[in-house]
């Protein structure tokens, strides 16, 4: 299940799409004040924020399709300068393999999907936990590795 418009920031440009879109969540301005901070805990309230949207029955289109992809950069974010990530512009293939544009490229090497994850968590539930997907991730550096925490 893709959340692909026309225009979708390329992995250049990421960062600063997620850092636009955390500051519209945590300062009030998008009518809440969430308080995300890149933290691993803080998927906890991805997670709240996709329920939320389910029970209220919200259709994935326009402005739920940006919150998600929004959600869904925040967790590749998090991936960054939490696992030592970086963000990636998919080919191709991974582009038609996962229905969005950009994802990261971990320590080891390997490609997810942080979009299309979110997602899934929105499409099928509590089972698809963000928090859980990034404490199970594979390929991230230990903590203290590199510098990826830092803004």
């Amino acid at each position: 299940m893709g959340t692909e418009t026309a225009a979708r920031p390329t992995a250049g440009r990421m960062r600063g799409h997620v850092a636009e879109f955390v500051t519209d969540l945590t300062s009030g301005r998008a009518g809440h004040r969430l308080p995300l901070d890149y933290s691993v805990d803080s998927l906890r309230i991805v997670d709240a924020v996709i329920e939320g949207m389910r029970r209220q029955g919200a259709e994935p289109a326009g402005r739920v399709a940006e919150v998600l992809f929004g959600l869904g950069g925040y967790l590749g974010e998090v991936m960054v300068r939490q696992a030592g990530a970086v963000w990636v512009d998919f080919d191709t293939g991974q582009r038609e393999r996962f229905g969005q544009p950009v994802g990261v490229r971990m320590p080891d090497g390997r490609v997810w999907n942080p979009l299309g994850r979110v997602a899934n968590r929105f499409a099928y539930g509590s089972r698809e936990s963000v928090r859980t997907f990034f404490l199970l991730l594979h390929g991230r550096d230990r903590p203290g590795e590199t510098g990826s925490d830092a803004a």
